[in-house]
């Protein structure tokens, strides 16, 4: 199955559109990997996780501003994401795995 870049729900592969929606549905299944390298988004958290500058990186811009104001959850929010990112659990914005380089 495939997500539908605008409303999230699930696609048939062979779908030209989404039922749902009406967008053309995606070409790529889920699963595929994030163009975001998982080395950059480990060293930006590893030196600036308490701004949240890793997850601009990844395109969660809403929880980035929360770090920044919460200064990273007092840094265990910021130490949790490290670890994720490190074991290979971070999402992307489109909840894709993070590429190893």
């Amino acid at each position: 199955m495939i997500n539908c870049p605008s409303c999230h729900k699930e696609v048939s592969p062979g779908a030209k559109s989404c039922p749902h929606c009406g967008q053309p549905a995606p070409d790529k299944p889920l699963g595929y990997t994030s163009p975001k390298s998982r080395t950059a988004a480990a060293l930006l958290c590893f030196f600036f996780g308490i701004i949240g500058v890793h997850r601009f990186y990844v395109g969660k811009i809403g929880t980035g501003i929360l770090q920044i104001i919460t200064l990273g959850g007092l840094g265990i929010w910021a130490l949790i994401d490290f670890i994720y990112i490190i074991v290979g659990s971070f999402r992307d914005k489109e909840n894709r795995p993070l590429s190893v380089w």
